[in-house]
């Protein structure tokens, strides 16, 4: 099996510290798993070894990525405001709040080195574990360094901070300086669930899948899909084109994106598109081009499926009203 480490050796580690326990922590975004928000990336269990693999041996992270990504689906959800909080009881050890929501660019990669956390903060629990939450909104921190909170007490919002491409909290935990997985932190998991996690309750693990779906007159720009305002919940009966398009995570070769309309006088449109490669994020669109003098009038259902070897891994269905 692919592990870092062995149990009995990090059994030890624990045993040896001066420690009754480790904390438990809960979900440190104020968000619902799967509805609103996703986990984009997981601890690289593999590092040392110069490959990449999540804890349950899938693709959900990248070379010596240290924490649980926390992702937001839009930018505009990210500007609406989601609250980060407290994953467990403790003390704030540090805060910065001074960074602008740019992401990596290339104009920005030079302010960001060494600070590619972005904006962000510290929990010291006891016992030499700590928890650290990066990429956080600007002047949105809410605590102060030597502050006591409490599990689910807010810390501040969201952002695109630091090295970072989308908004998410990037969510660590360290027990005196050695990086821990949360999801399997006795490294005994075996491309699967572990035995024991320090989550209160553990997140269910979700190997892939649709980020979000609209409907558009053109192939939108990425931009737009990841900024959250591609889809037009209306178009006219001479809109150029009736197209769908599918926003995903986690997609591996082979992937199978299922974009599929109904309409008014039995319009019917569906289309696979097979994945060629890999990726963390990406989108898919296919439609049709307007050959007829409008539209018929109506309301469409677009359905866009994600396959995998066969199997679902999400489905979700939207409304278009075309008219006047």
């Amino acid at each position: 099996m692919w592990r870092r480490g062995s149990l009995v050796g990090l059994a030890a580690f624990f045993a040896s510290s001066a420690m009754a326990e480790p904390p438990r922590f809960i979900q440190p975004l104020d968000c619902t798993l799967g509805e609103t928000c996703y986990i984009q990336n997981y601890v690289d269990t593999l590092a040392a070894e110069g490959r990449i693999a999540d804890y349950a041996c899938g693709t959900l992270s990248y070379d010596g990525h240290k924490g649980t990504d926390f992702a937001l689906r839009t930018r505009a959800e990210m500007e609406a405001g989601v609250t980060v909080l407290a994953a467990a009881a403790g003390v704030v050890r540090g805060t910065r709040d001074e960074m602008p929501d740019t992401g990596l660019t290339a104009e920005t990669e030079a302010n960001i080195q060494t600070r590619e956390c972005g904006n962000g903060l510290v929990i010291d629990h006891g016992d030499g574990w700590v928890s650290q939450y990066c990429h956080m909104k600007l002047g949105s921190i809410s605590v102060t360094k030597g502050q006591s909170v409490s599990a689910g007490d807010p810390l501040g919002q969201v952002g695109l901070s630091g090295r970072t491409e989308f908004p998410h909290l990037h969510f660590t935990v360290r027990q005196r300086e050695r990086v821990i997985d949360p999801f399997d932190p006795f490294e005994a998991a075996t491309c699967g669930a572990a035995d024991e996690t320090l989550w209160a309750e553990p997140p269910a693990y979700q190997a892939g899948g649709l980020i979000g779906i609209g409907f558009a007159s053109a192939v939108p720009e990425f931009s737009a899909v990841k900024a959250g305002t591609a889809h037009a919940a209306t178009l006219r009966p001479e809109a150029p084109a009736l197209v769908l398009w599918g926003y995903t995570f986690g997609t591996r070769e082979d992937d199978i994106i299922r974009l599929e309309i109904d309409g008014p006088e039995g319009f019917r449109f569906a289309h696979d598109s097979r994945l060629e490669k890999t990726q963390a994020l990406g989108f898919r669109a296919a439609g049709k081009k307007l050959t007829q003098s409008v539209w018929p009038q109506g309301t469409y259902q677009g359905q866009v499926t994600l396959i995998r070897k066969g199997q679902e891994l999400g489905r979700e269905a939207i409304t278009l009203s075309i008219a006047p």
